[in-house]
């Protein structure tokens, strides 16, 4: 339910052009002014890390984005993570998708014609969101970034009310869907804490309307408030939805808000250890996922990093897990490197060419075969799928990959 356009351009260039000087970094949970911005920026871009934060104040926010919109060197395009996975399944021309978000002039402009938009979800601004990009080595001041990456910013009141879930929960009777996929929880971060915990009650109530014969997915996306994300874990959103696709900032955010395994970790340190990841993923499966003695429908996890991809399934409710996991790593080579196929020219390996398998209980040890990248292996009831990922050396665009990657392995997954 989370819609927007995106105005994506090079970080340094928007800074220098608001004029804002290099500075040191910090991190804030919110951004209340252009001195916040250019700190938090520096601080992500200092570790490489992806960040999304809300921006407080309106009027100074409208004042970036009219920069932003009419640098020269700035893009548009679809954004939201719920438009972006739409639009990456209508490029399949036998889907219809129905999308309710936000959707103004530009955004309904951009949009994909498989794409239907409910009347009700139509408004008359657009919604826009900053993406702040760098690449690997890139310098700002005496910051220089490891990778390449970006960081987001918006101040969005619609999407961050969920204004259109009711309106999308409404619609399904009529559309009658195959899938349903979720995301923009992360978004309600920037109301207050009654108001976000009466909207997510409300939010809830409008998921257990839909009917327990459609499969739900939900996409995580960046979030700073612990207490939340244990919220919609513990009682809430996890039960009642079937997958749920995120990264290696929201699984490490997911454990420390619940206490769970490697919770101490405070950060990953380059690519993220295989075992550390899969002790996570099964421990969330074992814990909050479906079992005879608990009430909750999560039977799958599609977990995507930039170096490798893990699929984990409970056993006996999803099929095709090899060509899920690794149609959604082709996905992230493709889209990175704006290539229609993988071009072994444009692309590299990061992946660990041998790894454990859990740091927790007796482990096994894999050595990765080129013949057979998609490699498998079996925990208490729960399946592993692990692939590499063909890594773009020069990425043209970075933005929606989480989300190409996860409509592609839902693509090709096949539910019992």
């Amino acid at each position: 339910v989370n819609a927007c356009v995106d105005v994506v351009l090079s970080g340094v260039k928007l800074l220098e052009a608001l004029g804002l000087e290099p500075s040191d970094g910090k991190n804030h949970a919110v951004l209340n002014s252009r001195q916040d911005l250019r700190e938090a920026f520096s601080h992500f871009m200092e570790r490489g890390a992806a960040a999304e934060r809300f921006f407080s104040d309106a009027e100074a926010f409208q004042a970036i984005a009219r920069a932003a919109s009419e640098h020269p060197a700035a893009q548009l395009y679809v954004g939201g993570n719920a438009a972006l996975i739409g639009q990456k399944l209508a490029t399949n021309p036998d889907l219809k998708i129905l999308l309710c978000g936000p959707v103004g002039p530009k955004l309904h402009e951009l949009l994909d014609d498989n794409v239907v938009v409910p009347p009700e979800s139509m408004q008359e601004r657009d919604e826009f969101h900053l993406i702040l990009e760098y690449q690997a080595g890139e310098q700002w001041g005496r910051v220089r970034a490891p990778t390449a990456n970006r960081f987001i910013f918006s101040h969005d009141l619609s999407n961050g009310a969920l204004n259109m879930l009711e309106v999308f929960v409404s619609s399904l009777d009529e559309f009658q869907p195959d899938l349903v996929v979720l995301s923009g929880l992360h978004m309600m971060e920037g109301q207050s804490k009654e108001m976000r915990h009466r909207r997510l009650m409300e939010a809830v109530a409008s998921i257990s309307d839909i009917p327990t014969d459609i499969p739900i997915h939900l996409e995580l996306a960046s979030m700073t408030d612990q207490d939340f994300m244990s919220n919609i874990m513990h009682q809430q959103v996890f039960p009642l939805v079937n997958s749920i696709g995120l990264n290696e900032q929201e699984l490490l955010f997911l454990t420390q808000s619940a206490s769970g395994p490697h919770a101490s970790l405070a950060s990953w340190s380059g690519i993220p250890d295989v075992g550390v990841v899969s002790d996570i993923l099964f421990w969330i499966l074992k814990e909050h996922g479906k079992a005879a003695e608990r009430a909750s429908d999560l039977t799958r996890i599609h977990f995507h990093t930039l170096a490798y991809h893990i699929l984990v399934t409970v056993d006996g409710h999803w099929g095709n897990q090899a060509a899920a996991v690794a149609a959604g790593a082709r996905a992230a080579g493709t889209q990175a490197c704006a290539t229609d196929t993988i071009d072994t020219s444009k692309v590299f390996l990061k992946a660990p060419l041998e790894f454990v398998t859990s740091h927790t209980e007796a482990p096994s040890k894999i050595s990765l075969d080129p013949d057979k990248p998609v490699v498998h292996w079996h925990r208490e009831g729960i399946s592993f799928h692990f692939t590499p990922v063909l890594v773009c050396k020069d990425p043209v665009r970075t933005v929606g990959l989480g989300d190409a990657i996860s409509a592609e392995g839902l693509l090709y997954s096949e539910v019992y």
